[in-house]
C-alpha cells in the first residue's frame, strides 16, 4: 500500500513553534472535512463533546464531497436492512427536520425511474418491491401518457416510469458548511492544512501528529474518505478495507435548460451502478451524470472528452430540446468505493478509534444518519457527554435560484459575478464567516463566484482584488467566539 500518497496530498505550512506544539486538545478528533466529517463534528458538538475537525487541505469539502449529484435520497433503492439503508433514511429524516433552521434550500422535484426499453421496464416490479421493503410507500407506476403530461419535454420513446415524489434537490456544499458552522458555534474547532501523518495511543488518549503540531483526544473518528484506508494503515498499522476510486463525470447545461424538466430522471439501476441521472440543480442549471469509472488514482479528477460527448448525447436522447442548450461546465468527482459494496464502518474499540469507510454516492443524504450512528458507537465505547440544551443555530447564505438571493436586497455593494449574480457582500461574508473560505475553490463553493457561463473570464480580475492576501495558508478556525 502506498502510504506516502496520503502524506503528500497536502503541503503543510511552516510551523515556527515546532511540530511538537499542541494545537488542540478535545474529547474527539475527527479526521477529514468532507460532508461526513462535518456532520459528525456537528452531532458530537451538540451532544456536548469537545471536538476538533482536522482537514489536510486549505478548506473543507476538498475531496470526494466536492463532486456529487446533490440529491436528497429517500433510500428507496438502498440494500434493505443494511447500515447504509438505516443511515440514509435517518439522514433524510433529520435533514427535513433541520434544513429550515439552518437556512438550507430544498427543491421538491420528485424523481422518475425511467424505462426506455422493454428490458428496463421488466425490472420495475423488483424496484417497486425494494421500495416497499425500504418503507418508501408513495412510489407508483406511471404510464407513458402520465409521464409526458408531467414532463412533456422527455423524448416520446419513453415507455414507463416509477414516480418517487419524496426525492429532493439540495445544495451539496451549503449543507456541510452549515454542519461545521454549527459545530464551531457550539464549541468545536476546525484546523485546516493539518495533514495527519501519524499518532500514538497510550491506552486512554491519542496524540495525533500533523505537519502543524500535535492534537490530543480521547477518541478518533476517521472520515478521510478517499484516503481512509491509508490513514488507518499509517496510524493503526492495519487497514481492513481498500479504497477503489470510482470516477464520475458530469456535464452541466446552461440555465436556459432549467425549464425543460422538473423531475430528477433516474436510470434503471444495474448490479454495478445506479446509472446516469438527468436532474435540475438548486442553482438553476441542469446536469447529466455521473459515469462510474474504476481507476487507480485517488486524485485524478480529470475529464475525458469522448466520455463527456457520450454523456451529452445521452442527455439529448432523453430530452431532445437540450440539443440547442450550451454546456456551461464539465467536471468529475471521485467516489471512495471499496472492494465491497457496503459501508465499511469499523470499530477499534480497544484503541478508541472508529473508521467510516466506503461512504459513496449516498453520503450527502446519509451523513446526518452516520453521525448519529457514530454517537451510538461512542456511547457503547463508554463516552458520556451531556447534550447542549439550547444549542446555537445560525443560517448559511442562500444560493438557490428559486429563493430570494442577496442581490435582491439593498446594500450589497456591487455585482462581482454577473453570471451567477454574486455580490461583493456575499464574497466578503464568505471570507469572514465562522468557517471562512480557505481557498479560491472554497470561496466558489460558498458563493458560486466564477462558476457560471463565462467560468470566471469576466470577474476574475475583480475577484483577485477582493481576495488579495486572503488565501495564505493558515492554521485553522477556532471556537466561534475567538
Amino acid at each position: 500500500m502506498n502510504t506516502k500518497q496520503y502524506k503528500d496530498m497536502s503541503k503543510p505550512v511552516s510551523n515556527p513553534t515546532g511540530s511538537d506544539s499542541l494545537l488542540a486538545e478535545a474529547d474527539i478528533a475527527i479526521i477529514g472535512g468532507g460532508v461526513v466529517g462535518c456532520a459528525v463534528a456537528r452531532r458530537m458538538a451538540l451532544e456536548g463533546a469537545s471536538v476538533v475537525l482536522l482537514e489536510k487541505a486549505a478548506d473543507i469539502l476538498d475531496g470526494a464531497s466536492k463532486g456529487n449529484s446533490a440529491i436528497l435520497h429517500t433510500g428507496f433503492d438502498a440494500p434493505a436492512g443494511t447500515l447504509e439503508w438505516e443511515c440514509v433514511q435517518n439522514g433524510y429524516r433529520e435533514y427535513l427536520e433541520i434544513y429550515q433552521s439552518l437556512g438550507l434550500p430544498l427543491l421538491k422535484s420528485g424523481a422518475l425511474v425511467a424505462a426506455w426499453t422493454q428490458e428496463e421496464e421488466d425490472r420495475f416490479e423488483g424496484i417497486l418491491q425494494k421500495g416497499r421493503d425500504n418503507n418508501v410507500d408513495d412510489m407508483r407506476l406511471l404510464s407513458k401518457a402520465e409521464i409526458l403530461r408531467l414532463e412533456p419535454n422527455l423524448a416520446p420513446h419513453i415507455r414507463a416510469a416509477i414516480s418517487i415524489p419524496g426525492e429532493y434537490v439540495i445544495d451539496p456544499w451549503s449543507a456541510p458548511l452549515a454542519y461545521v458552522t454549527q459545530a464551531l458555534e457550539n464549541g468545536g474547532k476546525l484546523l485546516c492544512n493539518a495533514n495527519v501523518t501519524g499518532g500514538d495511543f497510550d491506552g486512554n488518549k491519542w496524540v495525533l501528529k500533523t505537519g502543524q503540531g500535535i492534537v490530543k483526544s480521547r477518541y478518533v473518528i476517521n472520515c478521510a474518505g478517499l484516503y481512509g484506508d491509508i490513514l488507518d494503515h499509517d496510524v493503526l498499522g492495519t487497514a481492513d478495507f481498500t479504497i477503489k476510486p470510482r470516477k464520475g463525470q458530469f456535464v452541466v447545461f446552461d440555465k436556459a435548460a432549467n425549464k425543460l424538466i422538473r423531475s430528477i430522471i433516474l436510470s434503471v439501476p444495474t448490479k454495478r451502478t445506479k446509472g446516469i441521472v438527468l436532474f435540475p440543480t438548486i442553482f438553476g442549471n441542469m446536469m447529466v451524470g455521473p459515469t462510474a469509472e474504476e481507476q487507480d488514482g485517488r486524485a485524478d479528477a480529470s475529464v475525458d472528452e469522448t466520455i463527456l460527448k457520450e454523456l451529452h448525447a445521452q442527455a439529448i436522447e432523453k430530452v431532445p430540446s437540450l440539443k440547442n442548450i450550451p454546456v456551461t461546465a464539465t467536471f468529475a468527482g471521485i467516489r471512495p468505493a471499496t472492494e465491497r459494496p457496503e459501508y465499511r464502518v469499523i470499530e477499534y474499540s480497544e484503541r478508541n478509534w472508529i473508521t467510516l469507510g466506503g461512504i459513496r454516492s449516498t453520503g450527502l443524504t446519509s451523513a446526518l444518519g452516520i453521525a448519529n450512528h457514530v454517537h451510538t458507537l461512542l456511547i457503547r465505547q463508554g463516552a458520556d457527554y451531556k447534550a447542549i440544551e439550547t444549542p446555537s443555530i445560525s443560517k448559511v447564505p442562500n444560493l438557490a435560484e428559486h429563493l430570494s438571493r442577496d442581490y435582491e436586497k439593498s446594500g450589497y455593494g456591487e455585482i462581482v459575478c454577473h453570471c451567477e449574480m454574486v455580490t461583493q457582500r456575499e464574497i466578503e461574508a464568505a471570507l469572514t464567516s465562522k468557517a471562512p473560505a480557505g481557498s479560491l475553490d472554497g470561496l466558489k463553493r460558498r458563493t458560486r463566484v466564477s462558476m457560471g457561463r463565462c467560468q470566471g473570464f469576466y470577474c476574475s480580475a475583480r475577484l483577485a482584488e477582493l481576495t488579495r492576501g486572503k488565501f495564505a495558508e493558515s492554521l485553522g478556525v477556532g471556537v466561534a467566539d475567538e
